[in-house]
């Protein structure tokens, strides 16, 4: 196949939306808030009460997925730095 033959698809890029907490470019925070937000709500309601999702999608988009494996780990382990009930 040819480089003019290939078929190419749409792709929609995804990532949180503005947050007028986090108004710099750094976005550590932003990333930080949405990880703990999301486990407060999955905590308080279910994982199928739909709103967390945005939490999800939002601290999954914005965050190295080298520290959520080290604080899913702290979660696991009970030594998570911050209360998520």
């Amino acid at each position: 196949m040819s480089d003019d033959e290939r078929e190419t698809k749409p792709f929609k890029f995804v990532t949180a939306g503005f947050d007028a907490r986090f108004p710099n470019m750094n976005q550590t925070k932003h990333c930080w808030q949405n990880y703990v937000d999301y486990y407060k709500c999955i905590n308080a309601k279910g994982e199928d009460f739909a709103p967390c999702k945005q939490f999800f999608h939002a601290y999954r988009s914005l965050c190295p997925s080298e520290w959520l494996g080290r604080w899913d780990t702290q979660r696991e382990n009970g030594n998570f730095p911050h209360k998520l009930d």
